[in-house]
């Protein structure tokens, strides 16, 4: 199902890395972290449904 051929990346299934504190508030994940079992993650936001897909060109696009 996924079209896009994935990339071997070390990661811990159990760990979250945090970057360092920045200007905003908030939580940092890496994006190997989102993209670990495919190229695309939903995400719902307020009874929406977005789709975050990785691109061939390791870009990201957010659609509705």
């Amino acid at each position: 199902m996924n079209a896009l051929p994935s990339k071997a990346m070390p990661f811990s299934a159990t760990k979250v890395e945090l970057s360092q504190p920045m200007a905003h508030s908030g939580l940092t994940l890496h994006s190997r972290e989102l993209f670990r079992q495919g190229a695309v993650v939903q995400i719902r936001h307020h009874g929406q449904v977005y789709q975050l897909r990785l691109t061939r060109q390791d870009k990201l696009i957010l659609t509705k």
